[in-house]
């Protein structure tokens, strides 16, 4: 993409990227067995006295388990898109392979699609 301000982009996705592993630290871990994916750590709790406890920290783990796999996708794509940047394929639409709006890349560099392309996105892992 001659258009795009690569260095701009790359600048950009590479804040997000640490923003987004400092969020994904406070709770979570990287896995000991699989070193490119994270694990929910539990939140740090005083002794459980009663049963209702028990529950609220189950749901706790949940909504940290749902967080943690919105997070590390996130995190994915961010990695997915530095690589583009690297190998000059950035800001394609992995779908049609027709440009990535500008616009889109602005709203969100790690974007692996084009704004027809947009509903379709889920469908590429």
């Amino acid at each position: 993409m001659a258009n795009l301000d690569l260095e701009y982009f790359r600048k950009k996705l590479e804040q997000e990227q640490q923003a987004v592993e400092a969020d994904l630290d406070k709770i979570g871990r990287v896995s000991v067995d699989r070193p490119n994916d994270w694990e929910v750590k539990p939140a740090e709790t005083a002794e459980i006295e009663f049963r209702d406890e028990i529950a609220d920290q189950m749901e706790e783990m949940e909504e940290r388990g749902a967080t943690e796999l919105t997070l590390e996708q996130r995190l994915n794509n961010i990695k997915q898109a530095l690589q583009k940047i690297a190998a000059g394929t950035y800001g394609v639409c992995e779908l049609g392979g027709e440009a990535i709006e500008p616009e889109r890349l602005e709203a969100n560099p790690a974007a692996r699609t084009c704004k027809n392309h947009m509903a379709q996105a889920d469908n590429l892992d």
